[in-house]
């Protein structure tokens, strides 16, 4: 055989040896199918989202757009702040758009919450907050434009699957002032939410043993940044053998992972790591494959007979992992139900947050949609009320429970209406009881006065131009359990003039109109001065406020009294005494200064024409002097003019 010959067989002898690993690796035949294990992770990323500084707000806007793949699912959401050396947090306002039903367990503590949703989609326990029913929006824009009227927007998210959500109000220096959307945004430490993942598992053929691997691959993210990826591994069985099971971290170049684990094995990852008992103490990673074959063919090179668990994850900060495969064969996931519940079979809890009843001045009603119950894998045999002969109607679609006041064990006790709802389930041997509880909305009626003193003793329909007026929203009968908020008022002075508006979105419109102290039993005040010149001058004019009513005990807010929105109005009657101890109106101080002016000049022409006939031509002497009059008269003008355009409350927009 010549050299060249030679040569060539030897180049391809060492082709063939150099991929024959990689070919093992990339042909490793491993069937992965989901397992029956858990895993948890916290990232920052979100798939649309802003953060923005507002720094002189006294309420902040968050927005949280949500879509969840079950027909329900459960939701934890927690808002922090930090401590302020006793300063009040500034008030929050949350919005919360999901796309399907979800059982909301809230915690905010410390933090005065407004919380805007869907009431027919979103379902909660106790809340401490005030809520607003969400409008019906089409378009994300929608919903921002409507937001941004309630104040400024600090955060916007937009989340898919999340299980949960942190929210930390505290706002980072380096933030714009705006917000403004971004694809694959890093919320960094104002957002943080762990998703829904799957894990999968398979076993490795021709390879004997009991070895087991757990193998976590980062997908890269838009930032480079250097980041450490925290992950803790929970096996639940002893092993005294260090060399039975193998954890695979593989992620970009510039993760580097912290690893908390509760058992001895090996490790191999990509990028440097430490461990959580010796943090310390730093160790270089190894080159490893960035495709699910080659970490496949990995985990059989290092002996493992079964991949435990394989999980594919975005840029995570915290990754937690719960497996009890302990190399006796991979424990099969169950069917995939479109759920998110926290025990298998009926969910009694979930079942139970959608008894919200109704009340109307007739009676009580109750509607369960049977999709609903389907869902929560429960059926129900019997839905009543305290007196079991009251039974619920079963429709192709719904179970319609309902009552009058006076039957089914209803107890009307002063202003509160209570009884309480039997359900029995197939699954439970014992029946589920609900207390519920309303106020009769329709009796309610709403009083809109108008005073002319801060004392607030007699009530008129009567106000002056340059007056200040203070306005009591008041409801009887006077319930205390029921709170009043103010959402608006307007001032409507004609079809000839703009609509002033006083107050909006629960806060003063502008420095002419001052909020003040509710009234001992809880009225609504507040003060407004009218303008003192108007074009055209109105005569009448219709004062309206909206107002939202809602419970303030905890039992009454869990269930069915949602928000009410009503409006009171009143016609005033608007007077002008014209030159006014307070002030001359604009026509007669520029009629007065025009007089003037035209006096002035015709004394000045007729002591000109004395002065220029009488005296002898040789002596005559320039006169001076002899505007003075209107010269005072032009500045005690200007000053009344002054006097009349000084108060802030004089533009157009203002009342």
């Amino acid at each position: 055989m010549d050299r060249g010959a030679l040569c060539q067989a030897v180049a391809l002898l060492l082709v063939v040896c150099s991929l024959g690993p990689t070919s093992l690796a990339e042909t490793v035949y491993c069937d992965l199918q989901p397992v029956d294990s858990k895993v948890t992770y916290v990232m920052s990323q979100v798939s649309e989202g802003c953060v923005a500084q507002i720094p002189d707000a006294t309420l902040e806007v968050h927005v949280l757009f949500l879509t969840f793949l079950g027909d329900m699912s459960m939701l934890e959401l927690t808002l922090q702040t930090s401590k302020q050396g006793g300063i009040r947090p500034r008030e929050v306002l949350l919005i919360l758009s999901v796309n399907k039903s979800v059982f909301l367990k809230l915690q905010a503590p410390g933090i005065p919450l407004q919380l805007a949703y869907d009431s027919k989609l979103v379902f909660h326990e106790v809340l401490d907050a005030n809520t607003t029913q969400l409008p019906s929006f089409t378009t994300k824009d929608q919903l921002l434009n409507w937001a941004n009227t309630k104040g400024p927007i600090a955060s916007v998210a937009e989340l898919n699957n999340p299980q949960s959500i942190l929210l930390r109000l505290d706002q980072a220096s380096s933030s714009p002032f705006s917000c403004n959307l971004e694809p694959q945004k890093d919320m960094g430490r104002t957002l943080e939410w762990s998703p829904k993942a799957s894990i999968r598992g398979c076993r490795l053929e021709g390879v004997a043993g009991h070895k087991e691997a757990h193998i976590l691959r980062i997908l890269p993210g838009p930032e480079t940044g250097p980041r450490t990826v925290t992950v803790k591994l929970e096996l639940t069985c002893a092993w005294r053998d260090t060399d039975a099971a193998v954890l695979i971290l593989q992620g970009p170049p510039y993760v580097s992972w912290l690893i908390d684990a509760n058992h001895n094995m090996q490790i191999w990852a990509t990028g440097e790591y430490s461990l959580k008992i010796f943090p310390d103490r730093i160790n270089p990673g190894f080159q490893l494959p960035n495709t699910t074959q080659g970490l496949l063919g990995e985990a059989r090179r290092l002996n493992a007979s079964v991949v435990a668990s394989f999980v594919e994850l975005p840029l995570a900060s915290d990754v937690s992992l719960q497996t009890h495969s302990c190399g006796s064969g991979l424990q099969p996931s169950p069917t995939p139900v479109e759920i998110t519940t926290p025990n298998k079979g009926c969910n009694q809890e979930l079942l139970l947050t959608l008894i919200q009843p109704k009340c109307s001045s007739d009676g009580m009603t109750l509607v369960l949609k049977k999709d609903l119950i389907s869902t929560l894998l429960c059926t129900i045999i019997s839905l009543t009320f305290w007196d079991s002969s009251c039974q619920a109607e079963e429709t192709e679609d719904e179970f319609v429970l309902s009552s009058g006041y006076s039957s089914c064990g209803m107890e009307v006790m002063e202003n509160v209406v209570s009884n309480e709802v039997v359900i029995r389930l197939l699954s439970s041997s014992s029946p589920q009881r609900r207390k519920v509880q309303c106020i009769n909305m329709d009796s309610l009626s709403l009083q809109l006065g108008l005073y002319l003193s801060p004392h607030f003793l007699q009530a008129s329909n009567t106000i002056e131009l340059g007056q200040q007026g203070f306005v009591q929203v008041s409801v009887s009968p006077s319930i205390p359990e029921l709170m009043i908020q103010l959402e608006s008022c307007q001032l409507n002075l004609g079809p000839d003039m703009e609509i002033v508006e006083l107050i909006q979105g629960q806060e003063a419109k502008s420095s002419c109109v001052s909020l003040l102290s509710p009234s001992p039993s809880g009225d609504i005040r507040f003060s407004f001065l009218l303008r003192g010149y108007m074009v055209p001058m109105p005569t009448t004019g219709i004062l309206s406020c909206s107002v939202t009513m809602h419970p303030t005990i905890r039992s009454l807010a869990l269930f069915l009294l949602q928000e009410v929105h009503k409006t009171v109005s009143t016609r005033l009657n608007i007077i002008s005494t014209g030159l006014h101890d307070k002030g001359l109106v604009l026509p007669a101080v520029l009629g007065i200064t025009f007089g003037a002016f035209l006096i002035g000049a015709l004394l000045t022409a007729a002591l000109w024409y004395i002065y220029s006939h009488t005296r002898h031509p040789g002596k005559r002497e320039p006169v001076v002097a002899v505007a003075a009059p209107a010269s005072s008269e032009s500045s005690s003008t200007n000053h009344s003019i002054g006097s009349t355009q000084s108060t802030p409350c004089s533009t157009s927009s203002m009342a």
